[in-house]
């Protein structure tokens, strides 16, 4: 395909991506109410227990912005099926039918992942809040910025999100054949290492037993992954055997 058209393919997935998180964000914008039930869902379970807690928004517009903010937000999550696989269109054209179902089902396995993560995430958060917010002084409310502890939501989800894709990333660069099952093997004490320290930054919790329950599944996504490349590399290296015999065969 000549560069001006890739060019313009790109721009019209481009637009059609846009378009479709702009109607996710119209439907964030619908949703922004019940989810800002379920977020203030611990504060309310926290005035019941006779402490103070509220949202505060400190300008005339902080609130609206805010909405704004969420349901784009909302939207991204809400259309990223549809804006994955305009990428997924703009990247097929080039790719062999094989390679087409690799990377749909990269796709999906990602998608999945990544709500796992997130939920998983969303079921720790209002416990999270109750226990910080329990250090509380009985002589002090706790009056927290809107802004501040939507945030703070949002980035927890994003993070575990993120770290559940991490299977997902090392099995792509298992079948581009850049790194082998065993490497990831070698490295498993590092890669333990690394998804403890990850939950202890990002576990809202202060305790240790939220942060292995949320390493675990971290960790055996990791080994998962392993012997997923471990069975890929040893069909590789079984096809390549038998190639070699086939060309011995023949005199190659």
């Amino acid at each position: 395909m000549p560069l001006g058209d890739h060019l313009r393919e790109l721009r019209r997935r481009v637009m059609w991506a846009a378009l479709g998180i702009l109607v996710g964000a119209v439907v964030g914008w619908l949703l922004y109410d019940p989810l800002l039930g379920a977020m203030t869902a611990p504060l309310e379970v926290i005035t019941e227990q006779g402490r103070e807690a509220a949202l505060n928004f400190g300008t005339v517009g902080s609130a609206f912005d805010l909405k704004v903010q969420v349901s784009i937000f909302l939207g991204l999550f809400i259309s990223s099926p549809w804006w994955i696989g305009q990428l997924w269109m703009f990247v097929t054209p080039g790719l062999t039918r094989r390679e087409r179902l690799y990377s749909l089902s990269f796709i999906i396995s990602g998608a999945l992942l990544f709500v796992a993560g997130g939920t998983m995430a969303w079921w720790v958060l209002p416990h999270a809040v109750e226990i910080l917010t329990s250090f509380t002084p009985t002589m002090a409310l706790n009056l927290m910025d809107a802004r501040t502890y939507f945030t703070f939501f949002m980035r927890v989800i994003l993070a575990f999100g993120v770290a559940f894709l991490l299977p997902v990333i090392m099995v792509g660069l298992n079948f581009l054949g850049v790194v082998s099952g065993r490497t990831y093997l070698k490295a498993w004490r590092w890669a333990v290492i690394g998804a403890f320290v990850f939950a202890a930054f990002a576990n809202p919790l202060p305790d240790a037993w939220s942060m292995i329950a949320m390493a675990a599944p971290i960790c055996a996504l990791y080994f998962g992954a392993v012997g997923i490349s471990f069975l890929r590399d040893r069909r590789v290296a079984k096809r390549r055997a038998a190639q070699d015999a086939a060309d011995a065969a023949a005199g190659l």
